[in-house]
């Protein structure tokens, strides 16, 4: 029986992910999350985990009254809580699906304890790749991909050898605005963003796929897994989210996973990788889909795409400026602060300010993102 600790477990990722964990039958050994203190009080009275913890010292003090009596999970608390979760010698395999830059210290616990970590916190690799695969070729620890995308990169890699790999065809469904100009959705507001066509999402990565984003962060995340050179990542805008990715090798030859949306299946592969076990999935019917189409994504009107392609290039902090601005103005959005046109040039601009660093620690990348989040300006001119 394969023991599990889940970081991030009352988000979108975590909740399926436990729905898997309990449809296979494994035990849960931990659970972290951020502030969800009622749902994670569910999920331990569910699961019954050895501990379980809560980024939010007040809410955890409060689940700590509650739970008194009732169980023997220990309830923990803070940044050390939640790495104490992501590093339990029980632990057979860490799935991080915390929100944001805060996935990245129970990551780099889960690497230093040597457990294989299924990652679904792409901020781990988008403020911190190349840090983050030093740890794990020194510490020999498998990172799992479990993005819908980069699950899919992973097995299409299988069919060849990684020298022999030509692209990487990342797909993307183009979020709520497809087709639309930067003037059509310049004033759009969060009801307008928050509806993505194919995918149920947490609020902020559903506004991160609107702005494409998402997106950005996925070539970074890509370039990072799979050991690639910036220029062999293209996007393709795929609306039926079928095709989660494909892989054109030397020879021409292009590998494709395919499947109904539904993160359940890749989750389930990270986790039992390398073995494979039925699951009750929906199964694809090609015929009822009747066709499939693929267009070029719109870097005028979505030019956080070409911002996250230049922090490929250049590397260093750029994606931790990026990646800490961004989490800012999506807040802002989604309080009705700023209008949807202005997220992606208030986030270049506050990256710009933050000063580049070309091989950054572990510190300096919090230190970016702090500088990044103090330096958004939510009234700057910038449409």
């Amino acid at each position: 029986m394969k023991k599990l600790s889940v970081i991030g477990s009352t988000g979108s990722i975590g909740t399926q992910a436990l729905q898997v964990v309990e449809e296979r039958g494994y035990q849960v050994v931990g659970l972290a999350a951020g502030k969800n203190d009622a749902l994670l009080e569910e999920q331990i009275l569910r699961f019954h985990p050895i501990c379980a913890a809560l980024f939010d010292e007040n809410a955890a003090q409060s689940l700590r009254r509650r739970l008194q009596g009732k169980c023997d999970t220990e309830i923990l608390s803070g940044k050390d809580g939640v790495c104490k979760v992501a590093s339990l010698d029980s632990a057979d395999t860490v799935l991080n699906a915390a929100l944001g830059i805060a996935g990245l210290a129970p990551t780099v616990a889960a690497i230093k304890a040597g457990k294989p970590l299924a990652l679904a916190n792409k901020e781990s690799l988008v403020c911190a790749g190349d840090l983050v695969n030093a740890l794990a070729k020194q510490y020999g620890v498998p990172i799992l991909p479990v993005d819908s995308e980069h699950n899919a990169i992973f097995q299409c890699l299988q069919a060849g050898k990684a020298d022999a790999v030509e692209r990487i065809l990342l797909t993307a469904s183009g979020g709520p605005f497809f087709g639309k100009k930067a003037d059509e959705i310049a004033n759009m507001g969060a009801e307008q963003a928050l509806k993505h066509p194919s995918w149920s999402m947490g609020a902020k990565i559903t506004v991160d796929s609107a702005t494409m984003m998402n997106k950005g962060f996925e070539m970074i995340e890509a370039m990072h897994l799979f050991h690639v050179r910036p220029e062999q990542i293209e996007v393709v805008v795929h609306r039926e989210s079928i095709v989660h990715s494909m892989v054109e090798f030397c020879d021409g030859s292009v590998i494709a996973q395919m499947s109904p949306p539904d993160m359940r299946l890749p989750i389930q592969h990270a986790i039992d990788y390398p073995q494979r076990f039925p699951s009750q999935r929906k199964r694809l019917d090609l015929t009822a889909l009747g066709k499939l189409t693929f267009f070029k994504p719109d870097e005028v009107t979505f030019p956080a795409m070409r911002l996250c392609r230049e922090a490929m290039e250049r590397g260093g902090n750029l994606g931790a400026a990026i990646n800490g601005a961004n989490e800012v103005a999506v807040a802002a959005f989604l309080r009705g602060e700023i209008p949807f046109g202005k997220i992606t040039p208030i986030v270049e601009c506050a990256a710009r300010r933050v000063p580049f660093v070309q091989h950054p620690t572990f510190e300096d990348i919090y230190e970016t993102d702090r500088l990044a989040r103090a330096s958004v300006r939510l009234d700057e001119e910038v449409l």
